[in-house]
């Protein structure tokens, strides 16, 4: 498999930036299907896809979602073109035989043991959430993901049963002027063993 260029790198690690001000451009609907085509297809255990996305974009869904978000994240999602909230369904297991056919039995250890079936949809939808900020920045857009919010009220207003809120991402074009200068990560030698 080729390497990524240097410019594929900046593009999606070295000068991607988590932003917090949003300039007043919009992201189409096409967008948002390309994005997805794109996510959709990085890797989740039994290719168990848990994610489910909620693309907030009208003022009206934005009314119902900004009251929920904490206050440093209302004016965040207020400005944004676009807030996704990725959620997971728990009940994933249930489309494994759609997703993982060459395996019966898939599905059999998630539905006896629920628990099971939770923990491995959250791990895989935050993986999923993760594919999804990594497309949005090699089609050119900006990404903002918060953890800030009431996951209750964000449940009860967006979601129903099964399917509960991981976090929330916003996506548009980052307005530079909003930006923190880039905050330190751990070096290799304190994150990392190498055994």
């Amino acid at each position: 498999m080729p390497r990524l260029d240097d410019a594929a790198l900046d593009l999606l690690f070295r000068s991607a930036r988590s932003h917090n001000a949003w300039l007043d451009k919009p992201v189409s609907a096409a967008q948002l299907h390309e994005l997805y085509e794109l996510m959709k297809l990085g890797p989740t255990s039994s290719n168990g896809s848990p994610a489910r996305l909620v693309f907030v974009h009208s003022a009206a869904a934005k009314a119902r979602l900004v009251p929920l978000m904490a206050p440093g994240n209302q004016a965040k999602v207020q400005a944004a073109p676009v807030s996704v909230l990725i959620a997971y369904d728990k009940r994933f297991h249930e489309r494994l035989p759609q997703l993982f056919p060459h395996n019966p039995d898939a599905a059999a250890p998630f539905a006896a043991n629920p628990a099971l079936a939770e923990a491995t949809a959250f791990r895989n939808s935050s993986l999923q959430g993760a594919y999804l900020m990594l497309a949005a920045r090699a089609l050119g857009l900006d990404c903002g993901p918060m953890s800030g919010f009431d996951a209750a009220g964000v449940n009860r207003e967006f979601f129903g049963g099964e399917v509960v809120v991981n976090f929330i991402c916003c996506l548009g074009y980052g307005d530079a002027a909003g930006l923190f200068p880039r905050h330190p990560r751990l070096d290799f030698d304190t994150a990392c063993q190498l055994l």
